[in-house]
Formats: structure tokens, sequence, C-alpha cells
């Protein structure tokens, strides 16, 4: 009875230790879960702020066009005053001076006594001389005028506010792209030197590699590649590679432009990427996680809480000998 109740409590104690470890893989599952929740919550929030700045990018350019047009306007009719106002100058500076009537010389000799003739001989040598003179602006012209280069400037000033306004709004705009994209899709590495600065931040593992154009596939890292064409004037390239027992092709991949693959042994993607190409030779890195799922089940498993640990009590089971021979 006693090596009944013996064995009884060993297999109790055995049983307790991997409910111990199921539930600490529960709790690594709803942590990893956890995160890729507030991961898609930042990257749903990231990509709302830039429709945002894209819609007041939008709304500011179409507040440029519209003062363009009223500037246009304008201009059209400062050039219409000033072309009307020249037009009368221009006319009576070049119209000849008004004839003096003609009379014939016998009839007025007859007529008028000798004083009179030198006196009206005199005022018609005197009568070619008088011009008429330009007609001078208005005051209200003069007004209107100045109201429409005031007006003018004004416009101008304004176009030149929203002008610099939808540059800043632009950069900004930029910025925010450029840092959602290197937040959702992680930074590029353009050169050796940049490679070896991601590879110090500890988060991911680096692997650089150098394909020839060949049938053969080589392993790099985590992936089994292969180069099949390289197009240096294009700037692209095709590659084949074996991902969990599948043959896989991309082709026309660009420079610097990242691949990522997801494998069943890894929790985040893996990223391809050739920074150089050359003629049938390409050269590139391999970027994966640090960790492995089953590698942070097994720490997390590890860690035990107080709480779970065994009371001073509580006899530890032992294994269970061999039977000796």
């Amino acid at each position: 009875m006693e090596e009944y109740q013996e064995s009884n409590h060993r297999d109790n104690g055995w049983a307790a230790i991997p409910s111990g470890s199921n539930r600490w893989l529960v709790v690594a599952i709803v942590a990893l879960l956890g995160i890729a929740a507030v991961a898609f919550a930042y990257g749903y929030h990231q990509k709302s702020v830039v429709s945002q700045l894209t819609a007041q990018a939008a709304t500011a350019n179409a507040a440029v066009n519209q003062m363009q047009g009223q500037l246009s306007a304008l201009t059209t009719k400062l050039n219409d005053l000033t072309v009307a106002q020249t037009s009368p100058q221009a006319l009576a500076q070049s119209a000849p001076p008004s004839a003096a009537p003609s009379t014939d010389p016998s009839e007025e000799t007859s007529a008028k006594t000798p004083e009179a003739v030198s006196t009206s001989a005199s005022s018609a040598k005197a009568a070619p001389v008088k011009r008429t003179p330009a007609k001078r602006r208005t005051p209200a012209v003069d007004k209107k005028y100045a109201q429409l280069q005031a007006q003018l400037a004004e416009q101008q000033k304004q176009l030149k506010e929203t002008q610099d306004e939808v540059a800043k709004d632009r950069s900004e705009l930029e910025g925010t792209i450029n840092s959602t994209r290197d937040d959702l899709n992680g930074s590029i590495a353009k050169t050796h030197e940049e490679l070896v600065a991601l590879e110090k931040r500890g988060e991911r593992s680096y692997f650089e590699f150098e394909l020839s154009k060949a049938k053969q596939f080589q392993r790099v890292g985590p992936l089994t590649i292969s180069l099949r064409k390289a197009d240096t004037k294009h700037k692209s390239y095709d590659l084949a590679m074996i991902v969990d027992d599948n043959e896989l092709q991309k082709k026309k991949v660009n420079l610097y432009e990242p691949i990522w693959i997801h494998t069943e042994n890894e929790s985040q993607p893996v990223q391809i990427v050739v920074n150089r190409i050359d003629k049938d030779l390409v050269h590139g890195y391999i970027s994966a996680p640090k960790y492995k799922p089953s590698e942070l089940a097994a720490g997390a498993a590890s860690v035990t809480p107080v709480s779970t640990k065994s009371p001073a009590n509580t006899p530890i089971p032992q294994e269970p000998q061999q039977p000796q021979q």
C-alpha cells in the first residue's frame, strides 16, 4: 500500500511540471499578441496622420491656385488700364496742329484798313505756333491706379505667404512619411558602414553576401538564394530563393528595394536588400530576427515567479531508479 501511495504522489508531481510550462507558454503567446496589437495600432495612427497632412497639402495647393488666378486677373486689369491711359496721350501728341481758316488776301485787303491787315497778318503768323496741350490724368484715375497697385502688392504678399506655408507643410509631410516608413519597414543600409551601424543596435542579425550570376543556390544566413540576372543599366536584378522547401522568384527588383520574406521558423519577416549592382554580380545583405519564437518561449518559461515555487515542507519528487539487474 505504501509503495502505491509513493508512486501515485510521484506521478502527480510529474504532471504538475508540464502544466506550469503550458501556463507560461500561454503567457508568452498573450504577450506577443499584445505587442503585435500595439504595433498595428501605432501603424494605423501614423497612416491617419499621413492622410491628414496630405489633405492639408491639397487644400493649400488649391488656395495657391486660386490666389494665382486672382493675381492674373488683377494684372490683366492693370495692363488694360495702363493702355487706356497711354492711348489718349499718344493720340494728342501725334495729332497735327489745327489749320487756320484760309481767306482770300485781296478780299481782306479791300475790306480792312492797313492797320487791320497788319493785325490779322500778325495773328495768322502766331496761330500755327499754338499747340493743344496733352491732357493730364485726372485725380480719380490716379487714385484708382494706386488702389490697384496696392491690391496687387497685397495679393503678391498673400501668395508668397501661402507658398511658404505649402512648402513647410510639404517638408513636414515628407518627414512624417519617411519616419513612418522607417518605423514600419525598418532602416535600409546603403553602405557597409551603415550596415555596421544597424548591427550595433542589436535588434536584428545581418548577413552580407556577394552573389554572382549562376543557377546554383548559395546559403546566406537563414535563406538559400541564387542570382539569375543583373541589369546595370536599369539598376535591377532577378533573384531565386528557397523558402520552406519552396522555390520562389523575384524579378526586376530595384536597387535598395527591400524584399520581405515570412518563414515558418521566424517570428518576424526576413529582409533582403541589394545595395550594389555590377555586371553579373550583386552585393547586399540579409536581415533576420535575433531570436526565434522557440527561444523566446523557452526564455519566458524559464522565469518562475515566487508564487509558483514549492513550499519548504513539500517533498521534491525523485526520479525513478532503474531496477538493478
